[in-house]
This record gives C-alpha cells, sequence and structure tokens, in this order.
C-alpha cells in the first residue's frame, strides 16, 4: 500500500479518535491530521519518499562533507605545523573518503541523532524518544520492528509523552490509532499485500 493510501487510512484513525474524546473542530482537524502523519511513521525504516522529507539529501551532506575535508587539508598544508600539517591533512582525507559511503540510510541516522540531542536540550522526552525511534528505523530491515507490536508499543509511548507536553486530549489515541492502521493496512489477509508484517518479532518471524 502506498503513502498516500496510509495516511487517508491515519486520517480516519485519527478523527475517530478525536469523536471518541469529544474533540471541538479544531483539535479534531490537528487530531486527524496527526493520525494520518503518524500512519506514515512505520515506513521510515525504508528508503522512500518519507524518508527523504524526514532529511536532508545524502548528496548535499557528501557534497558539505568533501568541501569541508577539502578545506581541512588545505589550512592543514599552509597554516599547521609539525604533526599538525600531517595529522590534519589525514583527517581531511579521511573525510573525503568516508563521504563517499554516506547513503539516504545514514541521514535518517544522523537525523534521529539530532532530534534526540534536541530532546536533551528542551528536556522533552517525547522529541528524545522520537530521534531514538528515527535511529533504530534507520537500521533495521523493512517491516520488520517498525511493523510489529513492539514497534506499536514503542511508538504508544511517544504519543503518551506528546500528550502529556502539549496537553492536546486524544493525540495519545490519534498517534497510536494512525500507526497501528499502518500495520492493519499492510497485513497479509488483504488481498493486494503479498507480504505480511511480523507482529511478534523478535520472537517469532510469523508474517500475518
Amino acid at each position: 500500500m502506498d503513502g498516500t493510501s496510509h495516511m487517508a487510512i491515519g486520517a480516519a484513525a485519527g478523527f475517530g479518535a478525536a469523536s471518541a474524546v469529544g474533540a471541538d473542530l479544531e483539535a479534531t482537524l490537528i487530531l486527524s491530521a496527526l493520525g494520518g502523519l503518524t500512519a506514515l511513521m512505520p515506513d521510515a525504516d525504508i528508503d522512500g519518499k518519507l524518508r527523504n522529507r524526514l532529511t536532508f539529501s545524502h548528496h548535499f551532506i557528501r557534497s558539505v562533507a568533501q568541501i569541508a575535508g577539502f578545506l581541512m587539508i588545505m589550512y592543514s598544508f599552509f597554516q599547521g605545523k609539525g604533526n599538525e600539517i600531517w595529522t590534519g591533512m589525514g583527517a581531511g582525507a579521511a573525510i573525503i573518503v568516508l563521504s563517499a559511503f554516506i547513503r539516504q540510510r545514514h541521514m535518517l541516522t544522523m537525523t534521529g541523532a539530532g532530534i534526540a540531542a534536541g530532546g536533551f536540550s528542551l528536556q522533552e522526552t517525547w522529541v528524545i524518544l522520537l530521534g531514538i525511534f528515527m535511529i533504530i528505523a534507520s537500521f533495521v530491515p523493512h517491516r520488520s520492528y517498525t511493523h510489529s507490536i513492539a514497534g506499536l508499543l514503542f511508538f504508544a509511548v511517544i504519543a503518551s509523552q506528546f500528550e502529556q507536553a502539549t496537553g492536546l486530549q486524544g493525540s495519545f489515541y490519534a498517534g497510536t490509532a494512525g500507526y497501528a492502521s499502518h500495520l492493519i493496512a499492510d497485513m497479509k489477509i488483504l488481498p493486494f499485500n503479498r507480504r505480511g508484517v511480523k507482529f511478534f518479532l523478535p520472537f517469532s518471524s510469523k508474517e500475518f
């Protein structure tokens, strides 16, 4: 199922959550949008449109790193003294070489780390946990842990902390329902899905 369909189903789940808590029109619109956005989060584990929107382009970061490495080499050569010359030039060369291996998946790791660091700075638990979620998603295979009950429970904690931080009643239900809607829509029982979801990772790899 494509991202647009997941977002539409998630928005419907968010609307249901808004109705359940008796939200007013403004809150209903916000919760519906929240449900739609959280319905996309399980697919942060793939190289696709969502990941590209969550992160900078790896081509851009690679170019920046290569320029920084070149400047470090030049600065060390002309301004360094003694061992500083070779140390600086070596570090610059290493940056240039390593930058060639940067991929979009690495950008999600870096973005997650940045979000987590921002959460620590703001002392916001939900921001820290969201950063950790993105870091984990950057390392796991598609349709694995982000598409499991463990992933759902982790995201439910994020949604709970978000509601406590913002005071937006119903955001826990909207966020959790939006995320859960993605897992349900990806189940193998639906005729348009060739693969299912492994709900019980890491204890079982059976697809549902």
